[in-house]
């Protein structure tokens, strides 16, 4: 049975807050935030909004051509044109999402050094590094089924049935 840890607004809120600072110390700064459908989206408006950098989005849940992979062709070609491109998640847990988005973007072409990864929740184990976190967790010691703010309005058999789908995430 899966431990389902709900993230209050108000951290959830914080975290981007960390996240905005990470980027205000660094010396890259994105021309556009990219937030990755479904879990990146909230992040993404909210980074935008804190940074005030203008906001895009690729909806990678929806398996949909033209809102997925598509969308990544073209944001790879404004790589090559020098814009930066800063793609943000909810959570890299195993890196899968991640792994697949920056390997559409190679095969587009993208300039690597163009792109860079934020997420709220950084697995510490996952097979993907992210250049920005705002925490960083232990998927060996840590499984908890993680429930941020725009998921608590999910009825509970869609969040069992998500925890469900990736059982190495929580065992």
């Amino acid at each position: 049975m899966p431990v389902f840890t709900p993230i209050p607004h108000e951290e959830f809120v914080e975290q981007v807050h960390v996240l905005a600072a990470e980027l205000a110390k660094s010396d890259w700064t994105p021309s556009f935030i990219i937030g990755i459908g479904r879990g990146g989206l909230a992040p993404a408006v909210y980074l935008s909004h804190a940074t005030g950098l203008p906001m895009l989005s690729v909806d990678h849940s929806s398996q949909v051509e033209d809102f997925s992979d598509a969308p990544l062709v073209r944001l790879a070609a404004r790589t090559r044109d020098g814009e930066r491109l800063l793609f943000v998640d909810d959570i890299n847990d195993t890196g899968a999402t991640i792994g697949k988005l920056r390997a559409a973007l190679a095969t587009a072409g993208a300039a690597r050094d163009h792109v860079r990864f934020a997420t709220l929740l950084d697995n510490s184990q996952s097979k993907e590094r992210v250049e920005y976190r705002a925490e960083t967790i232990d998927r060996r010691t840590r499984k908890d089924w993680f429930v941020f703010p725009w998921e608590a309005v999910a009825p509970q058999t869609s969040l069992d049935a998500d925890a469900a789908a990736v059982p190495e995430r929580i065992a």
